[in-house]
């Protein structure tokens, strides 16, 4: 896939993403029809609504290119392309009025040989875009990121004491009790520790230097596939290692210069 090929997809990606956009500020205020719910989940009707919508805009410029999605799959996911799009990241804090969600669409191909973390695939363009703060993050691989097409790059902080870091809390309760004890001493070592309820907006904040980093120890790929892009395009590190289960992985995202230091907290 040419450059060219990169900037058309990206510019479908945008408009996608900002139609999306558009009817989750229409809807952040109003009640939700939610399909099914968990201690610590919530799907809603709009979710997949907000997929179809996405799958039919890309699939109009791109009639070839699969997508794998958090609300489903259309077409061969392991084919040489393929969308991966997380239509609402954030779902809990839109349910409950929130404004602080996103929309994340990324283009992958399929490598000829398996990456630096073992990937199968290269993500060359990824779009995250938050409809409530009107801040659209871009990216194509080897170029820089931008933030409502400005050039962003990440901190240069290099001591936890003066780190701002994000963590999620995955929502298996195995996950969730090795976290606690991590948090406890994380939260002594940094300036701050946030916990926002957006994957993707906390990698495009560290993406624009206002957060050092981002750490979760399960996490989906249609929740990072875009971001982790952007943060690599603004300079930063998108570490991340499989975990059991399907698309599934742990993660350091970074300025580069604090992950060995947040590995070493015990």
């Amino acid at each position: 896939m040419n450059l060219s090929e990169q900037k058309r997809a990206l510019a479908c990606a945008i408009k996608a993403a900002r139609a999306v956009g558009k009817s989750m500020r229409q809807n952040l205020n109003l009640a939700k029809r939610i399909n099914s719910k968990t201690q610590h989940d919530i799907k809603l009707e709009l979710d997949v609504n907000s997929q179809k919508l996405i799958t039919k805009m890309l699939a109009s410029a791109f009639p070839d290119i699969a997508l794998l999605g958090e609300e489903g799959i259309t077409g061969d996911p392991e084919s040489a392309r393929r969308w991966v799009v997380d239509p609402i990241d954030g779902t809990v804090n839109f349910t409950y009025g929130i404004p602080h969600a996103c929309v994340s669409i990324a283009l992958q191909i399929r490598s000829s040989s398996p990456g630096a973390y073992g990937d199968d695939y290269e993500t060359v363009v990824g779009v995250v875009y938050d409809p409530f703060c009107d801040e659209m993050w871009t990216a194509i691989a080897g170029q820089p990121a931008r933030l409502n097409g400005k050039i962003i790059h990440v901190s240069n902080r290099s001591l936890l004491r003066e780190a701002i870091v994000s963590i999620g809390f995955a929502k298996s309760r195995g996950s969730l009790e090795a976290t606690l004890p991590y948090f406890n001493q994380l939260v002594r070592r940094v300036r701050k520790v946030r916990m926002m309820g957006a994957a993707a907006l906390a990698m495009t904040y560290v993406a624009s230097g206002r957060f050092d980093a981002y750490i979760e120890r399960g996490i989906r790929l249609w929740d990072v596939a875009a971001g982790g892009l952007i943060v690599e395009c603004a300079g930063g590190e998108f570490w991340r290692a499989p975990i059991k289960g399907k698309y599934a992985y742990r993660m350091i995202t970074s300025n580069g210069l604090l992950r060995k230091k947040l590995e070493a907290i015990h």
